[in-house]
């Protein structure tokens, strides 16, 4: 089951209470106070954990609590300090404030360990009280209360390609081609119902993931469909790949502009994030046809095919196309087919070659 929000009430432990006791031994005279101190409560530290991928694990939890400290003994002995509670979330967590919305913590790298409420400290013991005037105090400090917070944790999945489209435009069978992800593939609207990740080999030495969501339909930024409650999962994505459908009712321009507005209504950040866009289903058109649709497609876009390359008869060639404004400039539009695998090497290879640039752009910026 894919769970990706929870809420939780957190609370750090109590500090143990200090001894108010006094040293009886035999020949030992004046023995005086010697209650020990209480141990501190234990602490709250939210920790990355990269074997998981879903919040499942906090499925029907309520309530997550650290461990008292102990109290203080006889012969000045310290209570132990409680265990600390270690909530171990899936990279791309947010842990939210649930009453101010405010974000606490955002996990996404590797290892990360984050203190979020410290435990309560321990009672001082009666020895501390002891002074010329009170010899013997009979009483010592008890501990004090943890602290407790209703957080939200919100999971926002994190990898390098975020595949768009409307449902049934072939996103589950292209992940499942490419990658190690296995989808449910079937020929009906939103069988995609959870967001799923894929690890693609580009070559030897190189690899990326990339995400699918539930398909987004006209009106998903105002509630419809099953596309906006996972929307925030491409948020992180670092390239966005539209994904039409050349057989649909909608020409390939319709679907693009719908995707592109209700993405741009969504989020501002999604807005200004790159893409680039694959044509699915060549396979199921005449060549013809799907040369004009593709070509129509162009002259909307306002771009043109480079010379020397043919988008509808290169297996490996990508298909990049020429824009004046290099700013906002589509990197390639790629006619393709998962069911013959035509392009799709070519479409792995051009991803990657879009990731090791930005890669590059990130490391020379810093």
């Amino acid at each position: 089951m894919f769970i990706d929000s929870v809420e939780l009430t957190l609370i750090s432990g109590k500090g143990g209470a200090g001894a108010a006791t006094f040293r009886r031994e035999k020949f030992v005279t004046n023995g005086g106070p010697d209650g020990g101190d209480g141990g501190k409560g234990g602490d709250v530290f939210f920790k990355m954990d990269k074997n998981s991928h879903t919040l499942s694990a906090f499925r029907g939890l309520k309530q997550l609590k650290a461990k008292n400290g102990e109290n203080g003994t006889g012969s000045k002995k310290h209570g132990k300090k409680g265990e600390d509670l270690e909530v171990a979330v899936p990279p791309g967590t947010q842990i939210i404030d649930a009453q101010s919305g405010r974000v606490l913590f955002d996990l996404i790298d590797d290892n990360e360990r984050a203190l979020f409420l410290e435990g309560g400290l321990g009672g001082l013991g009666n020895w501390h009280f002891r002074s010329s005037t009170n010899q013997q105090p009979r009483y010592a400090q008890k501990g004090l209360e943890g602290k407790s917070a209703l957080v939200r944790l919100e999971l926002k999945l994190i990898a390098d390609i975020g595949l768009v489209g409307f449902p049934n435009v072939g996103k589950s069978t292209l992940i499942s081609v490419v990658s190690n992800a296995r989808p449910e593939i079937a020929n009906y609207e939103f069988t995609t119902l959870t967001p799923k990740l894929g690890v693609v080999q580009a070559d030897d030495f190189n690899s990326f993931v990339m995400a699918d969501i539930p398909g987004i339909i006209e009106g998903a930024s105002s509630g419809k469909g099953l596309g906006l409650e996972f929307l925030k999962h491409i948020e992180r994505t670092k390239f966005l790949l539209f994904m039409l459908d050349i057989t649909n009712k909608r020409t390939l321009d319709e679907q693009f502009e719908t995707l592109k507005f209700e993405l741009d209504k969504f989020s501002k950040k999604m807005s200004l994030k790159k893409f680039a866009v694959a044509i699915t289903k060549t396979d199921a058109l005449s060549q013809k046809e799907a040369e004009e649709k593709i070509t129509a497609f162009f002259n909307f876009l306002h771009v043109s095919k480079t010379d020397n390359l043919k988008y509808a008869l290169s297996d490996y060639l990508p298909n990049y196309l020429q824009n004046e404004d290099e700013k906002n400039a589509i990197p390639f539009v790629f006619p393709i087919s998962s069911a013959t695998n035509f392009n799709i090497k070519a479409l792995i290879f051009a991803l990657n070659d879009i990731l090791k640039e930005a890669k590059n752009e990130k490391t020379h910026s810093s």
